[in-house]
């Protein structure tokens, strides 16, 4: 009864102790987060799950590298962890979203204690600067960012002579555009690429692309349609040689399975004999000890017996454990696919946007009117510029000391009485900005 007692004592010592270290090693984790800001997580934010749990029976920490990895937040406001499906960020915070995570794990696997989960912020979505400022365009976010340190990064207050207005700026950012474009088209065919290999289809094809990109696209087509094929004749190689694996397995289960059966007859004539040599010893006719020379073969053909069917055993579990590795590939192969087609999405649409800014502020520029000056000091008036659950995006008056948030847009307007320096002739052409190939 005391060493019961004492038992029970250790047993429950032991689980106090692999608690705390749990929380110890979860509270490690959460100093170590580098997230700059601790708020909601916005769409295409980009995040590291990291998932640590106590083995008693091994006596060290284990991290789940299935559920844990990188996530990609959809516009949605969602991200997909393997086990427990898309799960929703809106209004979550790092340390409230590690604790979802780890609390539904508990519930679905039918844990004892929570794994101790961490999420780390890697990457916010950048904010855009336009409008009357030196720089506008893309720019990483980071925690506290004011709208005077946005406008900064800008370069701040346009000058009086437009930036834009320079032939070799207006072709700098017609550059730029084309590069977005070839990016949008590398994005293009390499989701269709991933959406293929999800649904396990043989071949993939991409939306049709306008002319002038019929070329490029027909590049970047070869290239993923290499990948595509690589990918799949790896998973078709790994595939059938743990197909091969598990037929060789069963093939030397049958073999053993007839050894058994050969086994078996021989203990079976081996016990017929010994039968008769006792008969035979019962009337003289022979020695005691060749009753004994019997028993001791008989005994070592049912030790080969037991070694057979323990090989057998053996071979059975090698397959059983094959077959699980054989459905783990396709497991982890379909989760990796889905993991990267998330952050292929979220990165096609950040390209839009920013295809979409610097079209407008080109647009705008190229056609203002002709030079002016101000009767008064002119006046900036900031806007920032919300992206919204609905299509339409929210509009708030800001001051210099508002705070914006991952993905917001400052528009920066100069107000000013104006009045014109010279004619401008009605004539004169108009200039449009460069369209390119959507």
């Amino acid at each position: 009864m005391q060493e019961k007692q004492r038992r029970a004592r250790s047993s429950k010592l032991l689980r106090g102790i692999s608690r705390a270290i749990t929380l110890a090693v979860a509270a490690s984790f959460l100093t170590g987060v580098g997230s700059a800001v601790a708020g909601p997580l916005f769409p295409n934010t980009k995040i590291r799950l990291t998932l640590v749990q106590w083995m008693p029976t091994k006596g060290s920490y284990e991290q789940w590298a299935t559920v844990g990895g990188e996530y990609t937040v959809s516009e949605e406001g969602t991200i997909a962890v393997p086990l427990l499906g898309p799960i929703s960020v809106d209004q979550l915070d790092e340390v409230t979203l590690a604790s979802t995570i780890a609390k539904r794990l508990k519930e679905k696997i039918g844990l004892v204690d929570e794994p101790a989960a961490t999420v780390e912020v890697l990457k916010y979505p950048p904010i855009y600067v336009v409008g009357d400022v030196e720089k506008p365009g893309e720019y990483e976010f980071h925690g506290g960012i004011t709208v005077l340190q946005a406008f900064a990064m800008g370069g701040g207050q346009r000058r009086a002579a437009s930036t834009l207005q320079n032939s070799a700026d207006v072709t700098k950012m017609v550059g730029d555009l084309k590069e977005i474009d070839n990016s949008i088209v590398r994005s293009t065919v390499k989701i269709a690429r991933l959406k293929a290999e999800l649904a396990g289809e043989k071949t993939f094809q991409v939306p049709k692309q306008s002319s002038d990109a019929t070329a490029y696209s027909d590049a970047i087509y070869t290239q993923e349609q290499t990948i595509f094929s690589a990918r799949a004749n790896e998973l078709s190689r790994q595939s059938k040689s743990l197909g091969a694996l598990r037929d060789l397995l069963s093939e030397e289960i049958k073999v053993l399975e007839e050894k058994t059966k050969s086994a078996d007859l021989n203990i079976a004539s081996m016990q017929q004999q010994l039968e008769s040599t006792v008969s035979l010893i019962e009337k003289g006719v022979l020695v005691p000890t060749r009753q004994a020379d019997a028993e001791r073969v008989i005994r070592g053909y049912q030790g080969d017996r037991l070694d057979l069917t323990v090989a057998i055993m053996r071979a059975r579990q090698s397959i059983s454990q094959t077959t699980r590795d054989l459905e783990g590939l396709y497991d982890k192969r379909q989760t990796q696919i889905a993991s990267d087609l998330q952050a292929e999405q979220a990165m096609m649409s950040q390209l839009m946007l920013k295809k979409e800014t610097i079209q407008k502020v080109l647009t705008e520029a190229l056609s203002s009117g002709s030079a002016v000056q101000a009767r008064e000091p002119p006046r900036l008036e900031f806007t920032i510029v919300r992206p919204g659950k609905s299509e339409k995006n929210a509009e708030i008056d800001a001051s210099e000391t508002s705070t914006m948030a991952p993905g917001d847009v400052l528009k920066v307007t100069l107000r000013a009485d104006l009045q014109p320096l010279a004619s401008i002739s009605q004539d004169a052409g108009e200039v449009t900005a460069p369209t390119t190939s959507q």
